[in-house]
């Protein structure tokens, strides 16, 4: 609905131009530590979660789902480091006056990670190990989901440069040098 807003809203004026961008799963934290996810109230997405336990704020991570079909039976999502999706932003601007008057751009890493890999790694980076439960899947919930970014590869230039491995190492920096979030 916002998309066709904001379509609508170039289409009375011809000086004006939109580029939208759709997120996949922004994740992470900046790698110097001092800016990372603290969600209020319920995280939107599973590495939040995950960086709690680590940390001790939670005592165990719910799965949703062990039958999906998916190289772990976990589901699978594209996740994008907050600094790529940071430097996507810059390079649509940089690149706006190139651009059609509405175009939307996918912005991910056009790969997708299982809960369990996800766990995984950053169990890899935090050397913590995580505990957690299964529970039963959520109705609706797709087994693998992942970006076409290629738009975005070819019409601003931009490409992520960060993996899983790095998301995971960043946002462990970030947690374990914050346990307790942003204290205010």
């Amino acid at each position: 609905m916002i998309e066709n807003i904001i379509h609508d809203w170039i289409k009375v004026d011809s000086k004006r131009n939109a580029t939208i961008l759709r997120y996949f799963n922004p994740v992470g934290a900046h790698e110097s530590g001092q800016i990372g996810e603290e969600p209020n109230g319920t995280p939107n997405n599973l590495l939040p979660y995950i960086a709690q336990v680590a940390v001790g704020r939670r005592e165990f991570l719910n799965i949703f789902g062990k039958n999906y079909e998916t190289v772990d039976g976990t589901g699978a999502r594209d996740y994008i480091h907050v600094v790529d999706l940071a430097l996507a932003h810059i390079n649509a601007l940089d690149c706006q006056k190139q651009l059609a008057e509405f175009e939307i751009l996918n912005i991910g890493n056009e790969k997708a990670t299982t809960v369990l890999q996800l766990i995984n790694a950053f169990e890899c980076a935090s050397e913590v190990s995580i505990k957690s439960h299964y529970l039963p899947r959520r109705r609706g919930d797709l087994a693998i989901f992942w970006a076409d970014s290629s738009k975005a590869f070819d019409l601003i230039n931009w490409q992520p440069n960060r993996s899983i491995a790095d998301i995971c190492q960043d946002t462990w920096f970030w947690q374990k040098n914050n346990p307790n979030g942003y204290d205010l």
